[in-house]
C-alpha cells in the first residue's frame, strides 16, 4: 500500500475519532444522567457546550500555533484531545464530565483543521478533493458506525469504556501520525492581522456566509429528525436504528459525491443542488402524509443538503494557499467553525417554530434558509469568476 493511500487512511481515522466522541454522548445521555445523577437536559447541554467551545476556541488556536511546526502542533493538540477524552471517562459528577468535554472541543476544530492543511501537503492538486470528501466522510461514519458501537458498549458494559474506547482509537491515531506526518512543512507566519487579512477577500467571507446558511438549512429540520420519523412518520421506536442508519449511509454517499463534484465542476455546479433543497423543503410537509414518501424525501435531502462540503472546503484552501499562505490553517477551519454556528442556528430556529408551525411544517424554514444559500452561491461564483476576470487583466502581454 502507498504512502499517500495510509496517509488518507489515518486522516479519515482523525475524522472518524474527533466525530466518535462529539457524536456519541447523543447516544449515552440517559445512562450519564443516571450515573451522575442529573437530568437527562442537563447532560443534552454537553451537547451545545461542545459545539459553541469548538467553534469559538477554533479560530484562536489556529491563529496562536500558526508560528509554530504544523507537525508538532498537531501532536500536542492530540494529546490535549486524549486527556480530555479520558477524563470524560473518569468524570464522577456533572461538573468534571463539562470540564472534559470542554478541554476536548477547545482543540477538536483546530486538529480537523491541521489535517485539512495536511492534505494539500500529500495530496496532489487532481487527488485534493478526493481526499477531503473521504475526511468529511470520516465524520460520517463516527454517526453510522461510532455512535451505535459507543451506545452498545454503554448498554452492555458502561458508559466509561465507551470514552475509553475512543482514547485507545486516539492513541492508535496518535503514533500512526507520528510515522506518516511529513515532519518538515514549507509554513508562511504571518501575523495576527496579516493571517486576518484572509477574511477581507469577498469569495472568503460569502463562502463562510454560505456554509452558515447551508448549516441552518439541514439542521433547521433535522434536529427534530426522530419525532420527524416517530411521530410525523408513525414508525416506530423499534424501526428508529435501522433508519437512522440507512440516513447515515445516505451521508457518506452524499461526502463522496461532494469530492466527485469538487473534482469536476466545482462551486459552478452547487446552485441547482439548492435549487433541488428548496423544492423538496418546500415539498416535506406534504410527503409526510405517508411513510413511503415522508422518508424518501429525507433521503434525498440528506444527499445534497450538504454537496457543499468539498467544493468549498477546497475553495477556502486553494485560495489561501495561492494568495494568503499565511493564513492556510485558518482557511481550513472556516468550514468547520460556521457550520458549528450555522447548526446553532438551524437548531435554534426549529426549536421556536416547532411550537408555532408545528412538527410537519418546520422545513418552511429551512426552505427560506436554502433561498439564502442559493442567492449566497450564485453572488459567491460571480465573485470568483470576477476575480479571474481582473487577474488575466493584470497579467502583462
Amino acid at each position: 500500500m502507498s504512502k499517500y493511500r495510509l496517509q488518507a487512511i489515518v486522516f479519515v481515522l482523525v475524522a472518524f475519532m474527533l466525530g466518535c466522541n462529539e457524536f456519541m454522548v447523543v447516544g449515552i445521555l440517559s445512562d450519564i444522567a443516571s450515573h451522575l445523577h442529573v437530568s437527562i437536559a442537563s447532560v443534552g447541554y454537553l451537547v451545545t457546550v461542545f459545539a459553541t467551545v469548538y467553534a469559538i476556541s477554533t479560530p484562536f488556536i489556529t491563529i496562536l500555533t500558526s508560528k509554530y511546526s504544523r507537525y508538532k502542533t498537531l501532536l500536542v493538540l492530540m494529546g490535549i484531545f486524549l486527556i480530555g477524552n479520558t477524563l470524560s471517562g473518569f468524570a464522577t459528577n456533572y461538573w468534571s464530565m463539562l470540564v472534559s468535554r470542554v478541554i476536548a472541543a477547545s482543540v477538536a476544530g483546530s486538529i480537523i483543521s491541521l489535517i485539512m492543511t495536511f492534505t494539500t501537503t500529500v495530496a496532489p492538486q487532481e487527488k485534493r478533493a478526493n481526499l477531503v470528501s473521504w475526511v468529511f466522510a470520516g465524520f460520517s461514519i463516527a454517526s453510522v458506525i461510532g455512535v451505535p458501537i459507543g451506545t452498545t458498549i454503554s448498554t452492555n458494559y458502561s458508559w466509561r469504556y465507551a470514552f475509553f474506547a475512543v482514547s485507545v482509537v486516539t492513541v492508535i491515531t496518535f503514533f500512526l501520525l507520528v510515522w506518516l506526518l511529513p515532519k518538515h512543512v514549507k509554513q508562511v507566519q504571518g501575523s495576527v492581522m496579516d493571517q486576518l487579512s484572509l477574511l477581507k477577500d469577498p469569495r472568503i467571507y460569502t463562502g463562510i456566509l454560505l456554509v452558515l446558511f447551508t448549516a441552518a438549512t439541514m439542521y433547521g429540520y433535522y434536529t427534530y429528525i426522530r419525532p420527524l420519523l416517530t411521530t410525523a412518520l408513525g414508525f416506530s421506536n423499534a424501526s428508529l436504528n435501522i433508519l437512522l442508519f440507512i440516513l447515515g449511509i445516505m451521508s457518506i454517499v452524499s461526502n463522496r459525491w461532494s469530492g466527485r463534484i469538487a473534482e469536476k465542476s466545482g462551486l459552478s455546479g452547487m446552485p441547482k443542488y439548492y435549487v433541488a433543497d428548496i423544492i423538496f423543503l418546500v415539498l416535506l410537509p406534504l410527503a409526510l402524509v405517508t411513510k413511503i414518501s415522508g422518508f424518501a424525501v429525507l433521503l434525498i435531502l440528506t444527499l445534497i443538503v450538504t454537496l457543499i462540503n468539498s467544493p468549498i472546503q477546497v475553495h477556502f484552501l486553494n485560495t489561501a494557499e495561492r494568495e494568503y499562505p499565511q493564513s492556510l490553517v485558518l482557511a481550513s477551519s472556516l468550514n468547520s467553525i460556521f457550520f458549528n454556528f450555522g447548526i446553532s442556528l438551524g437548531s435554534a430556529t426549529s426549536s421556536v417554530l416547532v411550537g408555532a408551525i408545528g412538527l410537519k411544517n418546520i422545513s418552511l424554514a429551512s426552505a427560506a434558509y436554502a433561498v439564502i444559500s442559493l442567492v449566497l452561491i450564485i453572488v459567491l461564483n460571480r465573485t470568483i469568476k470576477a476575480n479571474k476576470q481582473a487577474g488575466q487583466v493584470r497579467q502583462p502581454e
